[in-house]
């Protein structure tokens, strides 16, 4: 009996150690031809720069290129089926975006379930949210946005970059804790959102800090709050929204993700490559340059992260009964 049990454990530690040597030879072996970056939203926007940035990184370390596709539309689920429905071989990758933890509850009816069939990478950054308005427009404030919206109810539209995304969340949990209506326009895309913003064909909208920081800059385009915690190093006079809606905090995330199954040694070798790339100066100071913050997190932690913030986003739509537009 006692040789029968060493024999079993023997094969049982044999095992477990061919499927290590298998997933670190697949590691080494990986890549061999081109791989692919999906960003569901429009060329230009934060999650599109990043792609680019991070996977210009990835082709130098790896010798092989790493092609960012953009696929935008439908809040990122058209993107995200794409990579649900490949291959788990490491060729086909997702620029994974916190809107992925809040589609669940918008759309019960997609071909894919996100915690199920995706994989977490690696990071890439964590960033907040700014509510922003045309110079046009007759509000300097948020106490004077707030006031102008309820004496003049339907003037004044809502940009986000799209239905179900970090943009609307945030844009819809002010319009509730504000107590005011605003009609919600939604585009494809960061990008095409502040084009429209800057033009005054919509007065008011919630952007990536990222995307919009330098036009605020530049005075083209009045920041009223931001969505963190506290007020951002790189808009130091622009005051968190919290300031004047108690307990008030958006903030989102973009990092990169797999198909599920795709072998342990691609996910860990590609998070090892993607997290030198964030702690390589240059790269880190063109993430500080976008106003972002560095984030580095083991695969464990991400796929956590997603599970949370998809309990915690589902609560809070369900309760402003929010639906997808």
């Amino acid at each position: 009996m006692k040789l029968l049990r060493r024999t079993v454990l023997h094969l049982a530690t044999g095992a477990a150690a061919l499927a290590a040597f298998s997933d670190m030879a697949l590691a080494l072996d990986y890549p061999t031809r081109p791989v692919h970056i999906i960003v569901g939203f429009a060329a230009g926007g934060p999650t599109d720069i990043l792609a680019r940035l991070i996977g210009q990184w990835l082709s130098e370390r790896f010798g092989q290129s790493f092609v960012v596709e953009d696929r935008p539309g439908a809040a990122t689920n058209i993107a995200t089926e794409a990579v649900a429905q490949a291959q788990p071989d490491g060729y086909t990758l997702l620029a994974a975006v916190s809107t992925n933890t809040i589609n669940p509850a918008l759309y019960p009816n997609l071909n894919f379930n996100f915690i199920r069939d995706i994989a977490m990478v690696a990071g890439l950054t964590r960033s907040a949210e700014v509510l922003e308005v045309n110079p046009a427009a007759p509000v300097t404030s948020v106490p004077e946005l707030i006031t102008y919206v309820k004496a003049n109810p339907g003037k004044l539209s809502l940009g986000s970059f799209g239905t179900g995304t970090i943009s609307h969340i945030a844009g819809v949990l002010f319009k509730t804790e504000a107590g005011i209506e605003m009609v919600h326009v939604p585009y494809r895309g960061s990008a095409p959102l502040v084009v429209d913003l800057l033009a005054g064909q919509v007065a008011v909208a919630f952007d990536n800090v990222q995307s919009s920081i330098a036009y605020i800059k530049a005075g083209k385009l009045r920041a009223l709050a931001v969505t963190s915690a506290t007020r951002l190093p790189w808009l130091p006079d622009v005051p968190a929204l919290g300031e004047f809606l108690p307990g008030y905090e958006v903030t989102g995330w973009i990092g990169v993700a797999t198909p599920k199954n795709t072998p342990v040694g691609i996910v860990n070798g590609l998070n090892k490559a993607i997290n030198a790339g964030l702690a390589n100066p240059a790269i880190a100071a063109r993430i500080a340059d976008m106003a972002s913050t560095v984030f580095i997190a083991s695969p464990a932690e991400l796929d956590q992260l997603v599970v949370e913030e998809t309990v915690k986003w589902r609560k809070v739509i369900q309760q402003a009964g929010i639906k997808a537009e």
